[in-house]
């Protein structure tokens, strides 16, 4: 019952709890199993369909702005300067300041991490949904001239593919993704019986603008992104970073 035990780990792995070997064990064997193939796909549309059904009700800046000002006019202090000199005024708003400095800074950092992990575990989901579904790919071609023409009329942008000859790199195909209901391109890569998703989104309209670029992990998959020509690009799989900081260099390089 093999099959079984894994089941019950499939949660845990989809969420990026499971320990590093686990999490690659795990991952073969879905290459392996149709059932928890099958089982892995279901219920990572559920988690997908539950996080936008979540963003659908956020409240809005102007909303929120409302709720902090009106806190802020009721706990709002009466205490008088006259009495103090202005030295000590100006000690005390200096100490103000960098405390309003770092509060602001650290909300921003928070903001910058949350932001990250939600795009990042997104995309996490869009990678194993297509690994595990039973036609990973919409076009399926080793052929950069015949993927990148397909994506003509189905995304508002065009991007450039790389040679692969005599590298370790194999294309197998692409498919149109979304991510915050902002199309994109995936386009599946295979190195060693590895599959590496290459995402394409435009870099304006989407959290994803505001990511640094650079290097990541998520559910134990390595991740790197920048941008270019006003398109975000993120390469992500269960291989080494080496391995992801191959094909982006080769991605780059392609313009």
């Amino acid at each position: 019952m093999e099959a079984d035990q894994w089941r019950e780990k499939l949660d845990q792995y989809l969420d990026g709890e499971l320990p590093p070997a686990e999490a690659a064990a795990l991952a073969v064997h879905l290459r392996a199993c149709p059932g928890c193939t099958a089982e892995a796909l279901e219920r990572t549309h559920l988690k997908l369909a539950l996080r936008n059904a979540g963003k659908r009700y956020q409240p809005s800046s102007r909303l929120r702005n409302k709720i902090a000002g009106s806190v802020a006019a009721k706990s709002g202090s009466r205490f008088s300067w006259q009495h103090f000199g202005w030295q000590w005024r100006l000690a005390s708003l200096a100490a103000l300041a960098l405390v309003f400095a770092t509060v602001w800074i650290n909300s921003y950092l928070g903001r910058q991490r949350a932001a990250e992990q939600r795009v990042y575990s997104e995309l996490a989901d869009l990678h194993v949904a297509a690994l595990a579904a039973t036609t990973p790919v919409d076009v399926l071609s080793t052929d950069r001239h015949t993927v990148k023409p397909w994506f003509q009329g189905k995304i508002p942008f065009t991007f450039n593919l790389p040679e692969l000859q005599g590298t370790n790199f194999t294309l197998l195909g692409g498919r149109v993704t979304y991510l915050e209901q902002t199309p994109g391109a995936q386009l599946i890569y295979q190195i060693r019986k590895h599959n590496i998703s290459v995402f394409i989104f435009p870099e304006r309209g989407t959290e994803a603008a505001r990511l640094v670029s650079g290097a990541g992990n998520e559910m134990s998959f390595n991740i790197e992104s920048w941008t270019r020509n006003d398109l975000r690009y993120f390469v992500i799989g269960d291989v080494s970073s080496d391995d992801i900081k191959a094909l982006s260099k080769l991605l780059r390089d392609a313009g």
